[in-house]
C-alpha cells in the first residue's frame, strides 16, 4: 500500500507530492480505463473550510475543479469557525499559533463530517496531528506580500510615527529592519475584516498577503507589491493544500490530479527549513523558494521582531532534493547564530505572556 507523509516530516524525498500521490493515480488509471476510475469515486465528497471569504473562495476553487474531473461526484462545502476566528484582541503567537485555524475542520473529517479540508498553507503548522496528512498541493498564486493603504502609494513613503498593521511577526521584523521610523501594530482578523480597519483610519497602511487579494478580485487594493528580496515571503505563502485522513488513500489518489509538481518542491524546502526552528508563530521566519527547470532557490530569514538582529542565506539545488535544500539552508542560517536569534525570540515571547 502506497504510504502518504505530512509535508512536513523531513523524510519527505524528491517525489513526496510528485511520485507518491502520482504513483497510486498511475496505477488507477493505467490499469483502469477512463470510465473506471470515475466510476469507483464517491457519489458525494465534503469539502470543511472556514466560512470567511478568502476561505470559501478557496473551498469553491477546489469544487470546481474536483466536479471538473469527476462529473458524477456532488461535491459539498462545509463552512465552519475555527477558534482562530473568533481570538481577534491577541497576535496568533500569544494563542496557540496556527493550530487555530484548521482544529475544527480536522475534527469535521475524523467523524465523518468531511472528507477534505481546503488551507491556505502558510497557516497549516509544521506538524501534522496522527492520523492526516497532506495530499496536494495546488499551484502557488503570487506570494509577495502586498502594501495596502488609502493615502501613501509606497512603504518607502510613509513618513515617521506612521502606524502600520500586520499579523506577521516576519513582516513585523523587515519592515523595522528598514523603517525603524515606523510604529507597527498587531492587525487581526480575516481580509475583509483588516481591510476595514484600514478603512476606518485605524492604520496609515497594512501589509497582506498579494494571493489574498488576488483571489478575491482586490488587485485594485494594492498599493504596491513588496519584492521578495525586501520582504521575503512566509513558508507557503500564495499556496493553498487539502489535507485528509492518512486513511483515505482512495481519496489521495482522487486528490492527485490536483497536485501542482513545482510549488509542492517549492514548498517542501520551505516547510523543511521552517520545521527545523520549530516552525513556530512566535519567530519571524522566512522562506521562499522558486523553481526554474530543474533548479531550485532558496531563500531565507530569521530575525528577531524588532529587526536588529538577523541571519540570511539562500542556495541553489535539484528541484529533485527539496528536503535536502531545506536543510542546506537551515545550517547556512545556524552558522549566522539562528539560534541564538530564536532563543531570544522565545524568551520575549514568554516574558511578554506574564
Amino acid at each position: 500500500m502506497l504510504e502518504f507523509r505530512s509535508l512536513a516530516e523531513p523524510v519527505f524525498n524528491a517525489s513526496v507530492c510528485a511520485v507518491r500521490c502520482f504513483r497510486t493515480l498511475f496505477m488507477m488509471v493505467y490499469f483502469c480505463k477512463e470510465s473506471d476510475l470515475n466510476s469507483i469515486v464517491p457519489d458525494r465528497l465534503v469539502i470543511a473550510s472556514r466560512e470567511s471569504r478568502l476561505a470559501m473562495w478557496q473551498a469553491e476553487h477546489v469544487r470546481t475543479r474536483l466536479r471538473a474531473l469527476y462529473p458524477q461526484c456532488d461535491v459539498q462545502i462545509l463552512g465552519m469557525t475555527t477558534r482562530g476566528d473568533q481570538i481577534l484582541d491577541r497576535t496568533l503567537s500569544k494563542v496557540g499559533g496556527k493550530g487555530l485555524f484548521v482544529k475544527e475542520l480536522e475534527v469535521a473529517m475524523a467523524e465523518g463530517r468531511a472528507d477534505l479540508a481546503v488551507h491556505s498553507l502558510k497557516d497549516v503548522p509544521m506538524d501534522l496531528p496522527a492520523g492526516f496528512i497532506l495530499a496536494a498541493v495546488l499551484e502557488r498564486e503570487d506570494a509577495r506580500d502586498a502594501f495596502v493603504s488609502n493615502i501613501y502609494p509606497t512603504l518607502a513613503s510613509l513618513p515617521p510615527g506612521t502606524i502600520v498593521g500586520t499579523s506577521s511577526l516576519r513582516r513585523q521584523a523587515l519592515i523595522a529592519t528598514r523603517f525603524p521610523e515606523l510604529v507597527i501594530q498587531p492587525l487581526r482578523g480575516n481580509l475583509d475584516t483588516r481591510l476595514g480597519k484600514l478603512d476606518q483610519g485605524e492604520y496609515g497602511a497594512i501589509i497582506l498577503a498579494a494571493a489574498g487579494l488576488i483571489r478575491l478580485g482586490l488587485p485594485g487594493r494594492i498599493r504596491e507589491l513588496l519584492a521578495p528580496d525586501d520582504s521575503l515571503p512566509a513558508p507557503g505563502q500564495g499556496a493553498m493544500t487539502i489535507e485528509i485522513s492518512s486513511e483515505r488513500t482512495d481519496l489521495a489518489a482522487w486528490l492527485a490530479p490536483l497536485n501542482d509538481y513545482a510549488t509542492c518542491q517549492a514548498v517542501t524546502a520551505e516547510r523543511t527549513l521552517s520545521k527545523s526552528f520549530g516552525g513556530s508563530c512566535q519567530i519571524p521566519l522566512a522562506a521562499y523558494a522558486t523553481v526554474d527547470g530543474s533548479w531550485m532557490r532558496l531563500r531565507a530569514m530569521v530575525a528577531t521582531p524588532d529587526g536588529t538582529r538577523m541571519a540570511q542565506a539562500e542556495a541553489t539545488g535539484s528541484v529533485t532534493a527539496p528536503d535536502a535544500l531545506g536543510i542546506q539552508i537551515a545550517q547556512a542560517l545556524r552558522m549566522q547564530d539562528a539560534a541564538g536569534i530564536l532563543a531570544a525570540c522565545l524568551a520575549d515571547a514568554a516574558a511578554s505572556d506574564n
